[in-house]
Parts: structure tokens; sequence; C-alpha cells
């Protein structure tokens, strides 16, 4: 029954996540016709300032409380504080490194923009605590309102904005009053009379302490390739890669990271049984790489046919930067798995651990790929690194919960299999079809039906069902 309240939990987040990611979908579409690369470029370079302050300051009150066994006003009022505090720094630490960042880049419109960016995680921070609740009980129905209403005025707004002659402006109106509708929302969801107090912040300062240690690095490893893009190549070039980056993530962003959300309060509820814990895993593991390796894989070999078609021919020289990009994000949801389990059993080191790993990795192999080829260098770099760390996620989920490589390998095997199966079909009737000529519409819609098809027929062959009953929901394997 747990299991079946955590994957209806995972359905309503990801939904919220993909109906959010429709609508962030079609206003790049909207902004990608009108504005140009540069546009994307320069509001690119100003957002990689606010979000690396974000990260390095983002708390996570949330899973903090998921784990407590229970939680009263007290808990709540500590965390609105905390959030509060945090949005405090976020506006002192943005607005002074706001003119130096500007001056170093060469470009004044920076500090503006800047500055009105900053807005979106200040107003985020004060979401109201007493979401937590519908988190704590697998319901995350308020979640997809909570999200649904912010996209898609965040999306009116900003459709006016680029169509009333606004340009880049239009960018930033999406990504602050998003956040801002957001925690308006919140409250009407979830009331709460806020409240200063920190009387309870030792229930979660040790964990919130690691998590913040892991995020500072983290920011970095996410927004390293857009400051060194930055600093040594044109906003176009910037634009190009840092549009192509976003679109690559959006199966892990959309899907995965959601879905695994409500998977974590489970893993929360069987922490004390490591046998049972293991094997939800494995579960959690396989289910998350079923889901998005056909898809990043897909999306590198159709990337020339989706770039023109959605983003209009001044994007084709983004395909083939999107055609590596989505190759290296194939080992992340692993990475999120294992960042799910840690969590739910207060080992956030590992995240920590991980997060340093990458970030000394990165440092070497990012610089070294923009020397050789530039952005297709970087690109290049990045699918390298994901491999590498791949190797670290084996190993640390091995320590964590006595899991074997072999059997974490062995759990994965047919997925992997199957995905060459699809990539195999789709290389072959790509080739077929080239001489044809047909419109990019056409080619899509029956290149990624026969991928599926190729993909879906392996893993039925191999033995791979999902079962559905009253109240059961399961991956399963009959082989």
């Amino acid at each position: 029954m747990l299991a079946f309240k955590a994957i209806q939990g995972a359905g309503w987040l990801v939904f919220s996540r993909f109906v959010g990611r429709i609508i962030d979908f079609f206003t790049l579409l909207v902004l990608a016709r009108i504005l140009s690369p540069a546009d994307f470029g320069l509001a690119a370079l100003a957002t990689s300032l606010v979000v690396i302050v974000n990260t390095v300051l983002e708390i996570p009150v949330t899973q903090a409380l998921v784990r407590l066994p229970a939680i009263d006003k007290s808990h709540l009022d500590t965390a609105f504080t905390v959030g509060l505090i945090r949005s405090a720094l976020i506006a002192v630490i943005v607005l002074a490194a706001a003119w130096p960042f500007a001056f170093f880049n060469h470009e004044a419109m920076l500090l503006p923009l800047v500055a009105v960016l900053a807005l979106g995680p200040i107003s985020r921070g004060l979401v109201s605590p007493a979401m937590v609740q519908f988190a704590r009980e697998l319901g995350f129905r308020q979640t997809f309102i909570l999200e649904f209403s912010g996209k898609l005025i965040a999306s009116i707004i900003a459709t006016l904005i680029v169509l009333s002659g606004g340009a880049y402006w239009a960018i930033v109106a999406n990504f602050v009053i998003a956040s801002a509708a957001s925690s308006i929302v919140s409250y009407v969801l979830a009331p709460y009379r806020p409240a200063l107090s920190l009387s309870r912040l030792t229930d979660f300062a040790g964990f919130i302490g690691w998590f913040s240690s892991a995020q500072l690095i983290s920011a970095l490893n996410w927004q390293f390739d857009r400051f060194l893009i930055g600093s040594l190549a044109d906003r176009s070039t910037l634009g190009r890669y840092a549009v192509a980056s976003d679109v690559s993530v959006i199966p892990t962003q959309s899907i995965i990271g959601p879905a695994l959300q409500p998977v974590m309060a489970a893993f929360s509820q069987i922490s004390h049984d490591r046998v049972r814990t293991k094997f939800a895993f494995l579960k959690a593991a396989r289910f998350a790489m079923l889901i998005s390796v056909p898809v990043c894989i897909g999306m590198s070999l159709t990337a020339d046919l989706a770039t023109v078609l959605l983003l209009g021919q001044k994007w084709s020289e983004a395909a083939p930067i999107l055609s590596l990009l989505a190759l290296s994000v194939v080992p992340i949801p692993y990475f999120q798995t294992l960042y799910s389990v840690s969590l739910a059993l207060d080992r956030p080191v590992i995240i920590f651990r991980l997060n340093a790993v990458d970030l000394g990795i990165r440092l070497m192999l990012l610089p070294l790929g923009f020397y050789l080829d530039s952005i297709m260098g970087v690109s290049v770099a990045r699918i390298v690194l994901s491999s590498l760390m791949f190797a670290f996620y084996l190993g640390e989920t091995r320590s964590l919960l006595a899991l074997g490589i072999g059997e974490q390998l062995g759990n994965l095997w047919k997925v992997a299999f199957a995905s060459a199966v699809m990539a195999i079909s789709v290389l072959f009737l790509r080739e077929g079809l080239a001489a044809q000529q047909l419109h990019p519409v056409v080619e899509l819609a029956f290149v990624a039906t026969m991928g599926a098809a190729a993909y879906t027929g392996t893993l039925l062959l191999l033995g791979i069902r999902l079962i559905a009953g009253r109240g059961h929901l399961e991956l399963v394997d009959r082989s």
C-alpha cells in the first residue's frame, strides 16, 4: 500500500512537472521565434549568477521535516524563519555581486538583469511551510496546482512582454513571476500564519549543514560551463549552448526528479529495514533509468529535427550541441535515486562527496574541452564526465546499501540492451528516410513511434512488465 501511495504521489508530481514543462516549452518556442541567441545568452549569463547564489543558499526544509516522526507549529515557524533569513541573504549577496559581475563580463545590462532576477529565489524562500504536510502524506495534488498556476501566470506575462517588444526582459519575467505566483498560491493551498522562531532549528541543523555544503559544490558544477563559455565566447554561442543544455535535462527534471520526491518519503518510512530499502532502491533505479535512458538517446538521435522544427532555422547550430548534451544526461537519474535514498537514510555526506568529485573532474575536463573544440569540446567533455561519475554512483551505492556493482549493473542490463536496439533501429530508419525528404514533422513522428515500438517490444521480449491492479502498481521482471 505504501508503494502504491508513493506511485500515486509520483504520478501527481510527474504530471505537475510535465504540465509545467509543456508550459515552459511553449514559452520557449514563443521566445525563441522572436528573440535571438544573443538575447538568450545575456539572460543565461545573468541567470547563472542568481542560480549559483540560490543553490548555495538552498535549505532543504521540506526534506528535513519529512524525515521527522512528527512536526508541529514550532517546526513550521522555524522553517518560515529560516526561509526568510535565506531570502535576505540572497538579496544582499546578489546585489553585492551584481556590479563586479557586470564589470568582469563587460556587460552593463547584467546589473539590472541580475537585480530583478534575484526576486525569483527571494520570493521562493517565502513559500508556505505548511505545504510540507502534503509531502508527508504522499499527497501531491496541491503541488500540481501550485506549480501549474505559477507557470501559467508567468508564461502569459512573459509572452505579453516579448510581443510588446520587451526583448530579454520576457525571459527575466518568466523566471521571477513563476516563483512569486507559486509562493502566493501556497498560502491559499496550505494556510499558515507567519511567526518568527528558531526554537526547532536543532531538529534539522546537522542535516542542513551537510546538504548546504553539497549544494555549494552542486551550484558550481551546474553553472561552471556557462561561466566558462560566457567568459570566453560571444553571447550568441552561450545562448545556443544554454538553450540546448536546458532542453537536454527535460527528461530528468520533468519526469524522474518529481517522481523520486515521494519515493524519498517512502524510503524514509522503511529506512529501518535495510534489506527492504535495498530492494526498493533497485526497483526505483531501474524504473528511473527505464524511462529516461530511451528519451535521452532518442533526443540525441533526432536533435536536428526537433531543433529546427520547434525553435526555428536560426537555432540549427544548437542541434549538434543538443545531440551530445542529451547523452551526458543519461546517468543522472541514477544519481537522483541515490540522492533520494541518501537523504532518507540521513546520509547527506554522500551527496557532498559525489558533488566534490564531480567538481574536481569538471574543473579539469571542461576547460580542456573548450580549448580543443570550443562548445562542442565542452559537450563531449560532459559526456566523459557523466560516464566517470556513473562509476562513482555505483561505488557509493555499494557502500551505502551493500549492493555489489555487478548486482547494480545486472539490474539495468535489460534497459541498456533495449535502448541499444532502439538506437540501432532509429539510425537505420533515419538513414533509409534520408532520401525521401519528408517534412520534419512527419519524419520526427514516424521515427519516434518506431523507436518507441522497438524499445517497448524488446523489453516485453526480455520479460519486463508493468503490473497494475487494485492498490498495486509494480514493474516486474518475469524472465
